[in-house]
């Protein structure tokens, strides 16, 4: 598989302009990085550049770990509907290691798997997420995700009432 890739190693930048020197067989697993290498380079010597103005070095360096991770033991799809809350029960407990993280982290993972189209990493950060939000209450909610509330009691109050559904426990 690695014998028949184009370059050896492709250089990631960063938002702030920090090189990081990676294999083309891990920078692929970005389908922006993939799409965007420029195959009829003819100088074997010169590495391609490949510009992530959205991902900071710090992020960037959490996604090259994960890619490189990810070509030595790849994570077990994400079955849905989800079979538990923990997400130590759904991946591998490497995986589930990696996004024990901080939230502002985890949602810059998101961020930045979404950017660079690294479909198992957006499973993994967004089920992150997922089992961080679960079960919380509105109000912390909309602390997690800095959300105002624009709704005065009263209509909170309807809204509430008209979505009561929603709150019930499932089957």
């Amino acid at each position: 598989m690695a014998s028949e890739e184009s370059p050896g190693t492709i250089n990631l930048v960063s938002k702030e302009g920090d090189i990081y020197e990676v294999p083309f067989a891990v920078a692929k697993m970005s389908k922006l990085v993939e799409t965007t290498v420029d195959d009829d380079v003819d100088d074997e010597d010169e590495t391609q550049e490949i510009p992530l103005p959205n991902v900071k070095a710090a992020v960037l360096q959490k996604v090259i770990e994960y890619c490189s991770h990810y070509q030595t033991e790849p994570m077990t799809p994400i079955q849905t509907p989800l079979k538990s809350s923990k997400i130590e029960d759904l991946v591998q407990t490497w995986y589930a290691e990696y996004v024990k993280v901080d939230r502002v982290m985890l949602f810059e993972l998101v961020t930045a798997a979404n950017f660079m189209d690294i479909k198992p990493l957006l499973d993994l950060t967004c089920l992150a997420v997922s089992v961080m939000i679960k079960g919380k209450p509105a109000e912390e909610l909309r602390r997690i995700f800095n959300i105002s509330n624009e709704f005065s009691p009263e209509e909170e109050a309807q809204v509430r009432e008209e979505n009561k559904w929603c709150e019930q426990p499932g089957p």
